[in-house]
């Protein structure tokens, strides 16, 4: 399918308020879609179905799914060129006051400092005014600006329209291999990847690490934590830690929600950090910090890779995979607004202006393609 069908596809499905999903995986050129021909919402138990997956924030929650038997697939190459968009963001001018988010960053500081966790993180979301905005124009300047995030737009007329631009992998699994990351620590992109660290983010990125290691280990034969390096995701750097392995012979399901919420979007530990979230935020995430892709695709591989041995190569196998991705850097459309969720982790080092400030740097980034 050209490019061109595939966003006609995409367009005329909005338009007729059907259900759809469109994304392109990190550092790739394929844009794949799922078109729904019903309003029914889909949900998923067991995490045996095959489809893409949409998870809210609160794990209690249910995870909502379109699939793969009950809609259309599309796929096209993405033809424009990326990073198009690397000259400095517009400013935005934010309507929330500073006071609010800095309040809320000394009460998780205070309880650290009582000993309640050792780290939580805390947002907040902006809304900015785009009447002649076109989600799938927003779309479109998502995947010309991030050539190394999940890019997707997702819309339930049940449920809401939600975009994306996500630098962090929840969990990859095919077969019994599976891949994931921690990632954590946020400074200005200033023209080179070799920058310092303060202690702060270096600790928060430490403790997000040991947090996986720690959960997976029940589920895992094997498991390889690569050093850390610093990754650019639009005009931010992170830290990020490559966790790799093989799974034990289990419940998908399990292993899933042993990482979500991982402490890289509530904190650590899980339940108190996630209960003080929904206690003092004051707004209701949704789907924010949830997680979001491709659950069970079918893929085939060959059993042998000599090219020359035609015959061994007919014999191949079929593995179940899984793309999964945590939802930073979205927004939801809604009454004519876009609803930009931004947040930072909570340390007993953090201090509220310096948080306040890192949020408003999510919020230019996002805030970029609405221009």
């Amino acid at each position: 399918m050209l490019q061109q069908d595939f966003f006609s596809h995409i367009t005329s499905h909005y338009q007729l308020q059907l259900p759809f999903v469109a994304y392109r995986h990190p550092n790739t050129s394929t844009l794949k879609g799922l078109l729904q021909t019903n309003l029914k919402v889909n949900y998923v138990d067991d995490f045996d179905d095959s489809g893409f997956v949409f998870s809210p924030f609160n794990s209690e929650d249910k995870t909502v799914i379109f699939s793969a038997e009950d809609c259309k697939s599309i796929q096209a190459e993405q033809e424009f060129s990326s990073d198009i968009f690397d000259s400095e963001t517009p400013s935005v001018t934010s309507n929330i006051t500073s006071d609010a988010h800095m309040q809320l960053v000394q009460k998780g500081i205070d309880a650290i400092l009582e000993h309640q966790f050792e780290k939580v993180v805390l947002s907040r979301v902006e809304p900015i005014a785009i009447s002649e905005a076109h989600p799938i124009h927003i779309f479109q300047s998502l995947l010309k600006k991030y050539s190394s995030a999940f890019i997707y737009i997702w819309y339930h007329p049940n449920i809401g329209l939600w975009l994306g631009a996500t630098p962090e992998t929840l969990l990859q699994v095919e077969g019994q291999r599976f891949k994931t990351m921690s990632l954590a620590g946020t400074q200005v992109y200033k023209n080179s990847l070799e920058v310092d660290w303060d202690s702060k983010n270096l600790e928060e990125q430490k403790v997000v690490t040991m947090f996986i290691k720690n959960q997976l280990t029940p589920f895992v034969d094997q498991l390889i934590v690569a050093p850390t390096t610093t990754v650019k995701a639009g005009q931010l750097l992170h830290l990020q830690s490559k966790i790799s392995g093989r799974l034990k012979s289990g419940n998908l399901k399990e292993v899933i929600f042993a990482l979500h919420p991982t402490p890289a979007v509530c904190g650590l530990p899980k339940n108190e950090t996630k209960a003080f979230i929904l206690e003092h935020e004051n707004y209701q995430r949704e789907f924010y910090t949830g997680f979001l892709g491709e659950l069970n695709f079918k893929t085939a591989k060959t059993r042998n890779t000599n090219r020359r041995n035609v015959e061994n190569n007919a014999y191949g196998i079929v593995q179940n995979q899984s793309r999964l991705y945590v939802n930073l850097r979205c927004m939801q459309i809604k009454d004519n607004k876009a609803l930009i969720y931004v947040g930072g982790g909570i340390t007993k080092d953090s201090n509220p202006q310096s948080e306040w400030k890192e949020t408003q740097q999510k919020l230019h980034t996002m805030a970029s393609v609405l221009s």
